[in-house]
Protein backbone atom coordinates (compact mmCIF):
# COMPACT_ATOMS: atom_id res chain seq x y z
CA UNK A 1 0.00 0.00 0.00
CA UNK A 2 1.32 3.55 -1.02
CA UNK A 3 1.66 6.28 1.29
CA UNK A 4 -1.15 8.79 -0.24
CA UNK A 5 -3.58 11.54 1.58
CA UNK A 6 -6.44 9.09 1.34
CA UNK A 7 -4.41 6.34 3.53
CA UNK A 8 -3.55 8.56 5.99
CA UNK A 9 -7.21 9.36 6.31
CA UNK A 10 -8.35 5.66 6.59
CA UNK A 11 -5.53 5.19 9.13
CA UNK A 12 -5.95 8.18 11.31
CA UNK A 13 -9.75 7.24 11.50
CA UNK A 14 -8.85 3.84 12.79
CA UNK A 15 -6.58 4.96 15.28
CA UNK A 16 -9.43 7.36 16.94
CA UNK A 17 -11.20 3.84 17.47
CA UNK A 18 -8.33 3.22 20.30
CA UNK A 19 -7.51 6.83 21.33
CA UNK A 20 -10.48 8.87 20.79
CA UNK A 21 -11.60 11.62 18.29
CA UNK A 22 -8.74 14.57 19.13
CA UNK A 23 -9.32 17.91 20.09
CA UNK A 24 -6.20 19.02 18.11
CA UNK A 25 -3.09 17.09 16.21
CA UNK A 26 0.16 18.22 17.77
CA UNK A 27 3.08 17.57 15.09
CA UNK A 28 6.47 16.76 16.25
CA UNK A 29 8.23 18.60 13.30
CA UNK A 30 12.39 18.13 12.94
CA UNK A 31 11.67 19.96 9.27
CA UNK A 32 13.28 16.47 8.24
CA UNK A 33 11.72 14.16 4.91
CA UNK A 34 9.09 12.23 7.20
CA UNK A 35 7.84 15.18 9.58
CA UNK A 36 7.77 16.77 6.40
CA UNK A 37 5.54 14.86 4.94
CA UNK A 38 3.40 13.94 7.75
CA UNK A 39 3.16 18.11 7.83
CA UNK A 40 1.83 18.46 4.26
CA UNK A 41 -0.35 15.29 3.90
CA UNK A 42 -2.14 16.91 7.75
CA UNK A 43 -2.71 20.22 6.08
CA UNK A 44 -4.60 18.79 3.63
CA UNK A 45 -6.46 16.73 5.95
CA UNK A 46 -7.64 18.67 8.93
CA UNK A 47 -10.70 19.94 7.59
CA UNK A 48 -11.42 16.06 6.91
CA UNK A 49 -10.73 14.94 10.29
CA UNK A 50 -11.81 18.40 12.47
CA UNK A 51 -8.85 18.73 14.48
CA UNK A 52 -6.79 22.32 14.92
CA UNK A 53 -3.13 21.68 13.97
CA UNK A 54 0.06 22.54 16.01
CA UNK A 55 3.41 22.20 14.86
CA UNK A 56 6.24 21.72 17.72
CA UNK A 57 9.87 21.97 16.89
CA UNK A 58 12.35 20.94 19.43
CA UNK A 59 15.94 23.06 19.17
CA UNK A 60 18.30 20.54 20.83
CA UNK A 61 21.07 22.99 20.20
CA UNK A 62 23.46 19.72 19.35
CA UNK A 63 24.35 21.44 15.62
CA UNK A 64 25.89 24.48 14.18
CA UNK A 65 23.11 24.76 12.00
CA UNK A 66 19.81 24.33 14.92
CA UNK A 67 18.86 27.67 15.43
CA UNK A 68 18.62 28.39 11.41
CA UNK A 69 16.52 24.90 11.45
CA UNK A 70 14.51 26.04 13.56
CA UNK A 71 13.55 29.18 11.76
CA UNK A 72 13.02 27.48 8.56
CA UNK A 73 10.31 25.15 10.49
CA UNK A 74 8.74 28.26 11.59
CA UNK A 75 8.43 29.82 8.29
CA UNK A 76 7.75 26.23 6.70
CA UNK A 77 4.65 26.27 8.99
CA UNK A 78 3.96 29.80 8.90
CA UNK A 79 3.62 29.31 4.94
CA UNK A 80 1.26 26.44 5.47
CA UNK A 81 -0.84 28.20 7.66
CA UNK A 82 -0.20 26.14 10.73
CA UNK A 83 0.82 28.19 13.93
CA UNK A 84 4.09 27.16 15.74
CA UNK A 85 6.19 27.03 18.19
CA UNK A 86 10.01 25.86 18.99
CA UNK A 87 11.00 24.29 21.95
CA UNK A 88 14.93 24.65 22.98
CA UNK A 89 15.83 22.15 25.66
CA UNK A 90 19.52 20.94 27.08
CA UNK A 91 20.35 17.89 26.15
CA UNK A 92 22.47 16.38 29.49
CA UNK A 93 24.60 13.38 28.76
CA UNK A 94 26.26 14.04 32.47
CA UNK A 95 23.69 10.67 33.23
CA UNK A 96 25.66 8.41 31.67
CA UNK A 97 23.39 8.23 28.55
CA UNK A 98 24.63 8.67 25.39
CA UNK A 99 24.01 11.49 23.00
CA UNK A 100 20.95 10.05 21.19
CA UNK A 101 19.03 8.78 24.71
CA UNK A 102 19.56 12.22 26.25
CA UNK A 103 18.39 14.00 22.93
CA UNK A 104 15.47 11.95 22.80
CA UNK A 105 14.60 12.09 26.75
CA UNK A 106 15.16 15.72 26.75
CA UNK A 107 12.94 15.84 23.05
CA UNK A 108 9.75 14.36 24.70
CA UNK A 109 9.68 16.03 28.03
CA UNK A 110 9.57 19.20 26.24
CA UNK A 111 7.03 17.45 24.38
CA UNK A 112 4.94 16.17 27.44
CA UNK A 113 4.97 19.90 28.86
CA UNK A 114 3.18 21.17 25.95
CA UNK A 115 0.72 19.09 25.48
CA UNK A 116 -3.05 18.93 26.66
CA UNK A 117 -6.13 16.85 27.25
CA UNK A 118 -7.61 16.19 24.07
CA UNK A 119 -4.63 16.57 21.92
CA UNK A 120 -2.82 13.56 19.67
CA UNK A 121 1.05 14.24 19.51
CA UNK A 122 1.77 13.00 16.43
CA UNK A 123 5.49 11.24 15.35
CA UNK A 124 6.31 10.29 11.55
CA UNK A 125 8.03 7.39 12.61
CA UNK A 126 7.75 4.58 9.99
CA UNK A 127 8.14 0.86 8.89
CA UNK A 128 11.78 1.56 8.69
CA UNK A 129 12.81 2.95 12.17
CA UNK A 130 10.46 0.11 13.53
CA UNK A 131 12.62 -2.17 12.33
CA UNK A 132 15.70 -0.25 13.45
CA UNK A 133 14.48 -0.20 17.01
CA UNK A 134 13.51 -3.88 17.06
CA UNK A 135 17.03 -4.48 15.60
CA UNK A 136 18.93 -2.63 18.23
CA UNK A 137 16.42 -4.28 20.98
CA UNK A 138 16.95 -7.30 20.16
CA UNK A 139 20.78 -7.03 20.28
CA UNK A 140 20.47 -4.86 23.92
CA UNK A 141 18.75 -8.33 24.84
CA UNK A 142 15.10 -7.48 25.40
CA UNK A 143 11.86 -9.04 26.02
CA UNK A 144 8.55 -9.21 24.39
CA UNK A 145 7.76 -5.40 25.61
CA UNK A 146 10.90 -4.13 24.10
CA UNK A 147 10.75 -6.48 20.73
CA UNK A 148 7.42 -5.14 20.53
CA UNK A 149 9.35 -1.99 19.04
CA UNK A 150 7.58 1.50 18.68
CA UNK A 151 3.71 1.16 19.59
CA UNK A 152 0.98 3.21 17.25
CA UNK A 153 -1.05 4.04 19.96
CA UNK A 154 0.05 5.11 23.36
CA UNK A 155 -0.77 7.37 26.56
CA UNK A 156 1.63 10.41 26.91
CA UNK A 157 0.77 12.36 30.03
CA UNK A 158 -3.15 13.97 29.87
CA UNK A 159 -2.64 13.27 26.05
CA UNK A 160 -2.01 10.37 23.65
CA UNK A 161 1.34 10.09 21.31
CA UNK A 162 0.29 8.87 18.05
CA UNK A 163 2.81 7.16 14.95
CA UNK A 164 0.40 6.83 11.95
CA UNK A 165 3.13 6.35 9.61
CA UNK A 166 4.37 2.57 10.85
CA UNK A 167 3.00 1.12 7.48
CA UNK A 168 4.57 2.72 5.36
CA UNK A 169 8.46 2.72 4.35
CA UNK A 170 11.10 5.51 4.21
CA UNK A 171 11.05 4.99 0.23
CA UNK A 172 7.49 5.32 0.05
CA UNK A 173 7.48 9.01 2.16
CA UNK A 174 10.43 9.52 -0.12
CA UNK A 175 7.95 9.49 -3.26
CA UNK A 176 5.56 11.36 -2.05
CA UNK A 177 7.73 14.09 -1.30
CA UNK A 178 9.47 14.22 -4.67
CA UNK A 179 5.90 14.03 -5.99
CA UNK A 180 4.93 17.13 -4.30
CA UNK A 181 8.01 18.36 -4.71
CA UNK A 182 8.73 18.77 -1.28
CA UNK A 183 11.86 20.73 0.70
CA UNK A 184 13.17 19.21 3.67
CA UNK A 185 16.12 19.59 6.27
CA UNK A 186 19.16 17.10 5.92
CA UNK A 187 20.48 16.37 9.58
CA UNK A 188 24.13 15.92 8.76
CA UNK A 189 24.22 13.62 12.24
CA UNK A 190 22.16 11.33 10.36
CA UNK A 191 25.20 9.81 8.56
CA UNK A 192 27.24 9.75 11.12
CA UNK A 193 27.76 5.78 11.90
CA UNK A 194 29.18 5.85 15.39
CA UNK A 195 25.33 6.38 16.61
CA UNK A 196 24.09 2.58 16.36
CA UNK A 197 21.14 3.61 14.64
CA UNK A 198 23.03 5.33 11.49
CA UNK A 199 25.03 2.14 11.67
CA UNK A 200 22.13 -0.28 11.80
CA UNK A 201 20.49 2.24 8.57
CA UNK A 202 23.58 2.61 6.53
CA UNK A 203 25.58 -0.34 6.97
CA UNK A 204 23.65 -3.10 8.10
CA UNK A 205 20.14 -3.02 6.18
CA UNK A 206 21.61 -2.38 2.98
CA UNK A 207 22.88 -6.18 3.47
CA UNK A 208 19.93 -7.19 4.85
CA UNK A 209 17.79 -5.67 2.40
CA UNK A 210 19.61 -7.20 -0.42
CA UNK A 211 19.17 -10.66 0.50
CA UNK A 212 15.71 -10.39 2.06
CA UNK A 213 14.14 -7.02 0.32
CA UNK A 214 11.27 -7.02 2.68
CA UNK A 215 13.23 -7.13 5.34
CA UNK A 216 12.16 -4.48 7.29
CA UNK A 217 8.08 -5.67 6.81
CA UNK A 218 9.33 -8.55 8.27
CA UNK A 219 10.72 -7.26 11.11
CA UNK A 220 7.79 -5.05 11.80
CA UNK A 221 6.02 -8.71 11.70
CA UNK A 222 7.58 -9.98 14.15
CA UNK A 223 6.83 -6.28 15.93
CA UNK A 224 3.59 -7.32 16.07
CA UNK A 225 3.44 -10.38 17.45
CA UNK A 226 6.21 -9.94 20.24
CA UNK A 227 3.38 -7.06 21.27
CA UNK A 228 0.77 -9.64 21.07
CA UNK A 229 2.63 -11.17 23.60
CA UNK A 230 3.78 -8.81 25.78
CA UNK A 231 0.39 -8.17 25.95
CA UNK A 232 -0.58 -11.52 27.16
CA UNK A 233 2.40 -11.34 29.55
CA UNK A 234 0.81 -7.90 31.22
CA UNK A 235 -2.91 -9.49 31.40
CA UNK A 236 -0.63 -12.26 33.77
CA UNK A 237 1.04 -9.83 35.66
CA UNK A 238 -2.19 -7.68 36.16
CA UNK A 239 -4.11 -10.92 37.36
CA UNK A 240 -1.07 -12.23 39.90
CA UNK A 241 -0.97 -8.83 40.92
CA UNK A 242 -4.87 -8.80 41.84
CA UNK A 243 -3.99 -12.27 44.14
CA UNK A 244 -1.22 -9.95 45.89
CA UNK A 245 -2.89 -7.31 46.85
CA UNK A 246 -3.34 -4.90 43.77
CA UNK A 247 -0.38 -2.68 45.22
CA UNK A 248 2.69 -2.28 42.65
CA UNK A 249 4.45 -0.41 45.70
CA UNK A 250 4.14 -3.00 47.79
CA UNK A 251 4.13 -6.91 47.38
CA UNK A 252 3.28 -9.54 49.40
CA UNK A 253 6.34 -11.58 49.50
CA UNK A 254 4.57 -15.36 50.50
CA UNK A 255 2.33 -14.67 47.42
CA UNK A 256 5.40 -13.82 45.30
CA UNK A 257 7.35 -17.14 46.55
CA UNK A 258 4.02 -19.55 45.40
CA UNK A 259 4.61 -17.70 41.86
CA UNK A 260 7.38 -19.39 39.89
CA UNK A 261 10.54 -17.66 39.03
CA UNK A 262 9.36 -16.88 35.70
CA UNK A 263 6.00 -15.42 37.04
CA UNK A 264 8.03 -13.17 39.51
CA UNK A 265 9.88 -12.37 37.08
CA UNK A 266 7.35 -11.05 34.80
CA UNK A 267 5.48 -9.50 37.67
CA UNK A 268 8.20 -7.93 39.09
CA UNK A 269 9.16 -5.83 35.93
CA UNK A 270 5.03 -4.89 35.43
CA UNK A 271 5.05 -3.81 38.78
CA UNK A 272 8.54 -1.35 38.07
CA UNK A 273 6.45 -0.23 35.18
CA UNK A 274 3.01 0.66 36.49
CA UNK A 275 5.40 2.46 39.16
CA UNK A 276 6.85 4.81 36.59
CA UNK A 277 10.43 3.36 38.18
CA UNK A 278 13.44 3.33 35.61
CA UNK A 279 13.57 -0.77 34.07
CA UNK A 280 15.16 -2.86 35.77
CA UNK A 281 18.25 -4.60 34.59
CA UNK A 282 18.57 -8.38 34.22
CA UNK A 283 21.09 -8.77 37.23
CA UNK A 284 19.37 -6.58 39.65
CA UNK A 285 16.28 -8.55 39.07
CA UNK A 286 18.37 -12.04 39.09
CA UNK A 287 19.13 -10.86 42.82
CA UNK A 288 15.72 -9.55 43.54
CA UNK A 289 14.59 -13.61 42.99
CA UNK A 290 17.80 -15.30 44.11
CA UNK A 291 18.81 -12.98 47.12
CA UNK A 292 16.38 -11.13 48.35
CA UNK A 293 13.12 -12.99 48.02
CA UNK A 294 14.53 -15.99 50.02
CA UNK A 295 16.47 -13.87 52.70
CA UNK A 296 16.19 -15.16 56.12
CA UNK A 297 13.32 -13.38 58.00
CA UNK A 298 15.16 -11.13 60.54
CA UNK A 299 17.96 -10.32 57.48
CA UNK A 300 16.63 -6.35 55.68
CA UNK A 301 18.01 -6.67 52.08
CA UNK A 302 17.87 -4.11 49.95
CA UNK A 303 18.66 -4.46 45.81
CA UNK A 304 19.57 -0.65 43.74
CA UNK A 305 19.55 0.38 40.39
CA UNK A 306 19.63 3.78 39.28
CA UNK A 307 16.81 5.81 39.98
CA UNK A 308 15.24 2.55 42.21
CA UNK A 309 15.12 0.06 45.06
CA UNK A 310 13.65 -3.18 46.36
CA UNK A 311 13.56 -3.51 49.97
CA UNK A 312 11.59 -6.06 52.04
CA UNK A 313 10.27 -6.11 55.36
CA UNK A 314 7.98 -8.67 57.17
CA UNK A 315 5.61 -10.26 54.66
CA UNK A 316 6.05 -7.41 52.22
CA UNK A 317 7.97 -6.66 49.12
CA UNK A 318 8.74 -2.91 48.83
CA UNK A 319 9.57 -1.29 45.63
CA UNK A 320 10.45 2.69 45.78
CA UNK A 321 12.27 5.48 44.51
CA UNK A 322 15.76 5.34 45.19
CA UNK A 323 16.49 7.45 48.38
CA UNK A 324 19.25 8.99 49.20
CA UNK A 325 20.96 7.87 52.48
CA UNK A 326 19.13 10.61 55.29
CA UNK A 327 21.82 13.71 55.86
CA UNK A 328 21.57 14.79 59.43
CA UNK A 329 18.96 17.31 59.93
CA UNK A 330 19.57 19.72 62.27
CA UNK A 331 16.95 20.94 64.83
CA UNK A 332 14.59 23.74 63.42
CA UNK A 333 11.37 25.12 64.83
CA UNK A 334 7.92 25.32 63.56
CA UNK A 335 7.67 28.88 62.10
CA UNK A 336 4.28 30.12 60.81
CA UNK A 337 2.44 26.57 61.97
CA UNK A 338 4.62 24.17 59.15
CA UNK A 339 8.07 23.49 58.75
CA UNK A 340 9.82 22.04 55.59
CA UNK A 341 11.58 18.42 56.40
CA UNK A 342 13.77 17.83 53.35
CA UNK A 343 13.94 16.43 50.39
CA UNK A 344 11.35 13.44 49.66
CA UNK A 345 10.24 13.84 53.30
CA UNK A 346 7.14 16.40 52.72
CA UNK A 347 6.31 18.91 55.79
CA UNK A 348 4.83 19.29 59.38
CA UNK A 349 2.37 21.80 59.85
CA UNK A 350 0.21 22.27 62.54
CA UNK A 351 -3.91 22.22 62.32
CA UNK A 352 -5.69 24.97 64.85
CA UNK A 353 -8.80 24.12 66.28
CA UNK A 354 -8.96 20.35 65.43
CA UNK A 355 -11.12 18.12 67.58
CA UNK A 356 -7.78 17.04 69.47
CA UNK A 357 -3.99 17.54 69.45
CA UNK A 358 -1.31 19.43 71.26
CA UNK A 359 -2.09 21.50 73.57
CA UNK A 360 -2.20 25.28 73.09
CA UNK A 361 0.32 25.81 76.09
CA UNK A 362 3.17 23.06 74.03
CA UNK A 363 2.88 25.38 71.38
CA UNK A 364 2.91 28.43 72.48
CA UNK A 365 6.20 27.49 74.49
CA UNK A 366 7.46 26.59 70.98
CA UNK A 367 8.22 23.74 68.87
CA UNK A 368 11.38 22.43 67.60
CA UNK A 369 11.54 19.46 65.17
CA UNK A 370 14.55 17.01 65.38
CA UNK A 371 15.85 13.73 63.97
CA UNK A 372 15.70 10.73 65.72
CA UNK A 373 19.25 9.80 67.81
CA UNK A 374 18.24 6.79 69.46
CA UNK A 375 17.14 6.03 73.39
CA UNK A 376 14.29 8.12 73.15
CA UNK A 377 11.54 7.52 75.59
CA UNK A 378 7.63 8.72 75.43
CA UNK A 379 4.68 8.25 77.82
CA UNK A 380 1.37 8.52 75.38
CA UNK A 381 -1.90 9.96 76.22
CA UNK A 382 -3.54 7.67 78.40
CA UNK A 383 -1.09 4.96 78.97
CA UNK A 384 0.25 4.18 82.49
CA UNK A 385 4.28 3.53 81.49
CA UNK A 386 6.66 5.15 79.32
CA UNK A 387 7.98 3.54 76.40
CA UNK A 388 11.27 2.83 74.40
CA UNK A 389 10.35 4.98 70.86
CA UNK A 390 12.16 2.53 69.15
CA UNK A 391 9.85 -0.40 70.47
CA UNK A 392 6.92 1.67 69.70
CA UNK A 393 8.26 1.66 65.99
CA UNK A 394 8.48 -1.93 65.86
CA UNK A 395 5.22 -2.37 67.40
CA UNK A 396 2.95 0.24 65.05
CA UNK A 397 5.33 -1.63 61.72
CA UNK A 398 7.23 1.34 60.80
CA UNK A 399 9.55 -0.69 57.85
CA UNK A 400 13.14 -0.41 59.07
CA UNK A 401 14.35 2.33 56.63
CA UNK A 402 12.31 4.76 58.00
CA UNK A 403 12.68 4.90 61.54
CA UNK A 404 15.39 6.88 62.12
CA UNK A 405 13.82 9.53 59.56
CA UNK A 406 10.69 9.94 61.69
CA UNK A 407 10.27 13.68 62.74
CA UNK A 408 10.37 14.25 66.70
CA UNK A 409 8.93 17.48 67.90
CA UNK A 410 10.09 19.07 71.22
CA UNK A 411 8.68 21.74 73.55
CA UNK A 412 10.56 23.18 76.15
CA UNK A 413 13.02 20.10 75.85
CA UNK A 414 10.75 17.79 76.10
CA UNK A 415 9.27 14.98 73.50
CA UNK A 416 5.81 16.00 72.64
CA UNK A 417 5.01 14.25 69.71
CA UNK A 418 6.52 11.81 66.82
CA UNK A 419 5.18 13.13 63.21
CA UNK A 420 1.50 12.40 63.40
CA UNK A 421 1.89 9.36 65.18
CA UNK A 422 1.88 9.53 69.20
CA UNK A 423 1.21 12.95 71.55
CA UNK A 424 2.60 12.60 74.57
CA UNK A 425 0.37 12.44 78.11
CA UNK A 426 0.12 16.13 78.96
CA UNK A 427 1.21 17.68 75.64
CA UNK A 428 -2.40 16.37 74.25
CA UNK A 429 -5.63 18.35 74.60
CA UNK A 430 -9.50 18.67 73.11
CA UNK A 431 -9.77 20.51 71.39
CA UNK A 432 -5.56 21.16 70.21
CA UNK A 433 -3.40 21.74 67.43
CA UNK A 434 -3.47 18.25 64.90
CA UNK A 435 0.05 17.52 63.28
CA UNK A 436 -0.26 16.46 59.91
CA UNK A 437 2.76 15.34 57.69
CA UNK A 438 1.86 16.06 54.14
CA UNK A 439 3.44 14.26 51.53
CA UNK A 440 5.17 11.75 54.17
CA UNK A 441 7.06 8.57 52.48
CA UNK A 442 5.30 4.99 53.26
CA UNK A 443 6.04 4.08 56.51
CA UNK A 444 4.27 1.22 56.14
Amino acid sequence: MSFSRDSLLRKLEGLAQLAGSPERLVIAYSGGLDSEVLLHTLVDLREAFGADLLVLHVDHGLQAESQRWAARCEERAAELGVESRTLRVDVDTAAGQGTEAAAREARYAAFRSEVQHGDWLLSAHHKDDQAETLLLNLLRGSGPAGLAGIGEVQPFGPAWLVRPLLSYSREELHQYAQSHELDWIDDPSNEDCKFDRNYLRHEVFPVLRARWPDASGRLRQSAMLASEAALLLDHLADADLGTLGRRPDRLSLSGLRALDAERQRNLLRYAVRELGLPAVPAPALRSIITDLLPARQDAQPVVRWDGAEVRRYRDRVYLLPQSAEPAPMAARRIESGWVELGAGMGLLRLENDADTGLADAVVAAGLEVRQRQGGEEIKLAGQRHTKKLKKLLQEEGVVPWMRDRVPLLYSGGRLVAVADLWIAEGAVSAPGSAIHWDDRPALH
